[in-house]
């Protein structure tokens, strides 16, 4: 068959992505192209993340293709916030596209929302791992066989009637799929957007599928709570040819967690130097795993300069109630043994769970002010479907059930505060890490900087006094 891919998320219209000038390929449209070629598919990928809803539209209305897909990257945290903005641009591309072509979609958003979507105009809903249901679903069509016998779909029946066919199972050998198609892209439009905005050029890869852990405001819709990984030499083979053959000089490791096992992540530093692999890279992690023996030895030792941390809270209470199964002492002490190392440690941080107060926010201003992580980035804990919190905050939701873009920070239910408190909030804790971080830097640009910082922590500081006027008791559930 001749396929069109795209994928729901564009770049463009998430305007706080946008002025990062930080794109990213699309990592999961980028696998499953891959394994579509191999079973003789030809296809043509449209890169969202670098061109428009508009630009799609011409392209998919001007060709002639047997199926549209739009496969989204779950493994871009910008395309698992299920943002309005892009599913309201989605069903208007849909009114616009052929009917008589089959409109198929792989995306968190509609796996939780699937009949919404089928009554806008799609097809075919895939959930679970994409890859080989896809490939399924293209045959079925091809051949005119029923679809209802393949694992992983959501459709309607004849009488509008969904219908859910069962899970398919995961697949535990990654090895099986082939690398992801980076030859489908314009890798030289992404360098040059990183060079000019950034001074080296980054590019995205995944050595890993899902997370074995609980943290019970965590969506996990389309792999479900396991770990299953790629062989160490084969992401470190992968490494090297993008490398050599794109100049690349830095990864971003998409994982939800980064070497989980132990073994698979000491073999990768010893795969990493027996390539002489020397490129650094990013990463996400746990702090009770960086504690455990010698992880971030090897960490270092195959070429990490950043870890990511859900650090999410200074409050011990808070972390309790996430489930989140660590504690603010190893935040602590897995920053100081990171920063030891020379590795830089960053935390993703979350305000608004269910029933933080005033003093829970403070002890989380606390901790950064105590570990001054290399980097934050701050969050409102948003109540996904399908997770506990999710059922936690039912009663307290507001008609919004979904972010517009991916810096609305709308808490979506009735907390603690009102919803304008943690735009004020996040402001306030931005503005005030980054005059603390600056401190040293005695530059005329480093002096002028910290004073612009300074200046707006104070201003936020002030505003946020006035909403602590308006706090509310709200129970844990």
């Amino acid at each position: 068959m001749h396929l069109l891919v795209g994928q729901s998320y564009f770049r463009e219209l998430d305007d706080k992505e946008y002025r990062r000038q930080m794109p990213y390929p699309p990592l999961g449209a980028l696998f499953a192209c891959a394994y579509l070629s191999k079973l003789g598919h030809s296809l043509e990928l449209f890169d969202a993340m670098l061109d428009s809803p508009e630009e799609f539209l011409e392209i998919a209305l001007k060709g002639s293709y047997d199926a549209v897909v739009f496969y989204d990257d779950e493994f871009n945290y910008v395309t698992k916030m299920c943002l309005s903005i892009m599913r309201d641009n989605l069903f208007a591309l849909i009114r616009q596209l052929r009917h008589d072509v089959p409109i198929i979609v792989y995306s968190s958003d509609a796996i939780d929302n699937a009949e919404l979507y089928l009554r806008r105009g799609v097809d075919y809903v895939i959930y679970g791992e994409g890859e080989f249901t896809l490939a399924d679903l293209l045959k079925a069509i091809e051949t005119g066989s029923d679809p209802r016998e393949i694992l992983g779909l959501k459709l309607l029946d004849d009488k509008g009637k969904l219908v859910v066919t069962p899970r398919r199972p995961l697949t535990k050998e990654l090895d099986e799929l082939p690398d992801p198609d980076y030859g489908l892209v314009d890798l030289a439009r992404y360098r040059k957007v990183w060079l000019e905005n950034h001074g080296y050029f980054s590019i995205n890869i995944s050595t890993s599928r899902g997370c074995t852990y609980g943290c019970n405001w965590c969506a996990k819709p389309l792999w479900g709570r396991v770990y299953n990984a790629f062989s160490p030499s084969r992401i470190a083979n992968l490494m090297r040819t993008l490398v050599d053959s794109f100049a690349v000089e830095h990864f971003w490791i998409t994982d939800d967690i980064f070497g989980l096992k132990k073994r698979w992540l000491e073999e990768f530093a010893s795969v990493c130097a027996d390539y002489g692999l020397t490129v650094p890279y990013k990463c996400l992690s746990r702090v009770d795993l960086l504690l455990r023996d010698k992880t971030l030895e090897f960490l270092k030792a195959s070429g990490c300069r950043t870890i990511w941390v859900g650090a999410e809270s200074g409050s011990q209470k808070i972390l309790d109630a996430m489930e989140k199964g660590t504690t603010v002492e190893q935040i602590v002490e897995a920053t100081e043994k990171a920063k030891a190392l020379g590795l830089e440690i960053c935390f993703f941080l979350q305000f608004g769970y269910l029933g933080e107060q005033w003093e829970d926010i403070e002890q989380t201003r606390g901790l950064i002010r105590k570990t001054m992580p290399d980097d934050i980035g701050i969050s409102v804990s948003y109540p996904l479907p399908g997770t506990k919190f999710h059922e936690m905050v039912q009663s307290f939701l507001t008609d919004k059930r979904n972010w517009v873009d991916s810096d609305d920070l709308d808490p979506l239910f009735h907390g603690t505060f009102p919803r304008e408190f943690y735009k004020i909030l996040h402001r306030t804790v931005h503005n005030e890490y980054r005059f603390l971080k600056g401190k040293g830097d005695w530059s005329i640009r480093g002096i002028l900087r910290r004073t612009y910082h300074h200046i707006l922590w104070k201003m936020y500081e002030r505003k946020l006094s006035r909403y602590r006027k308006s706090q509310r008791m709200i129970p844990f559930q």
